[in-house]
């Protein structure tokens, strides 16, 4: 493994910052300027990673393109205090990295996700030379049952009318914390004091899942359905909409290459559905949190690993034996 300063100026001094080539939907997306230089490092370099244009920059920043440029620019001739997280994926071993929002991780059904929040999005990077990545929204959904009807306690998008959307509470923008190389942390305490928290850690060569929810109101929380959600748009030769190409076995869901016998796979245990959407084109592996009553905290472990070879079935009850363990605490 490369060290991380050493990646950051490969990838600062690689042909991957295109002028051309912006990605047509774009719109609806959320920018956020850095807030300081250090970020700002950070920032460039992980979207070089992700082969973002100048275009794609401005709108992950919310600056305009020749302001990203120049920014671009700067950033070749200055090193960085801190890129433990920056990698140079494809190299045989699986990568993450938070996504950097901007460009709309979906290809297909735009009007369902309207200003995607990048702090729940993960980058997971194929081990393979040019594989690209899958964007894992973790959580994409929270959903929970009350007394009379089933509500949205949280969603990572604009799309359904969340309990805090009716109430005109705005939830506040979060980042993921980077304390680990290939390990990402966040937990998001929501206005009626329940937590959120997700842990996401590259181990014996997947990445393990861990989703926590803490009640900490005085009732208990019931009908916990979570959405979690896997974007194929920019794993390379993943990206067909359709469904034919997948399996979907609860607990996981798989997704076949076009360019032969290469698989992602994503699963969680307490599974209620593994589905796709073809518009996006999507996996879905969706858990229910079992009950939690006040005080306590309840939650549900995920796996994603990349799988090359035809027996895909095998692969997958091997994995129902070794996928969901614990990651450890945030």
């Amino acid at each position: 493994m490369r060290t991380a300063l050493i990646c950051f100026l490969l990838f600062l001094l690689s042909p991957c910052w295109s002028v051309s080539g912006a990605d047509s939907s774009n719109a609806n997306t959320e920018g956020r300027p850095a807030k300081n230089n250090g970020e700002l490092q950070y920032w460039l370099a992980n979207m070089a990673v992700h082969q973002f244009t100048p275009e794609d920059v401005g709108l992950a920043l919310g600056v305009s393109t020749a302001q990203a440029l120049t920014l671009i620019e700067k950033s070749r001739h200055t090193l960085p205090s801190d890129q433990k997280s920056i990698f140079k994926p494809g190299m045989g071993n699986v990568v993450i990295l938070p996504y950097p929002g901007g460009r709309h991780p979906r290809i297909g059904f735009l009007e369902g996700a309207i200003r995607p929040q990048r702090e729940t999005k993960v980058s997971v990077f194929a081990p393979w030379a040019e594989g690209g990545y899958i964007v894992v929204d973790f959580p994409e959904a929270v959903w929970h049952q009350t007394s009379d009807k089933r509500e949205l306690l949280y969603l990572a998008h604009t799309h359904v009318p969340t309990l805090w959307d009716k109430t005109n509470v705005q939830l506040p923008t979060l980042e993921w914390n980077r304390d680990e190389q290939n390990a990402l942390s966040l937990t998001r305490e929501l206005p009626n004091k329940v937590k959120l928290t997700s842990l996401a850690k590259v181990i014996d060569g997947g990445v393990r899942f861990q989703f926590s929810i803490t009640n900490g109101t005085s009732e208990k929380l019931t009908g916990l359905h979570i959405q979690m959600c896997g974007m194929l748009k920019r794993l390379t030769g993943f990206d067909e909409q359709t469904n034919d190409n997948k399996v979907f076995a609860s607990p996981f869901a798989a997704c076949k290459s076009r360019m032969g016998n290469r698989w992602v796979i994503l699963g969680f245990d307490h599974c209620i559905r593994a589905w796709g959407n073809a518009r996006c084109p999507c996996l879905h592996a969706d858990p229910q949190v079992p009950d939690c009553a006040p005080g306590e905290t309840q939650m549900v472990h995920g796996w994603l690993s990349f799988f090359e070879g035809e027996e895909i079935a095998g692969e997958l009850k091997q994995l129902e034996t070794i996928a969901f363990e614990p990651v450890g605490n945030p």
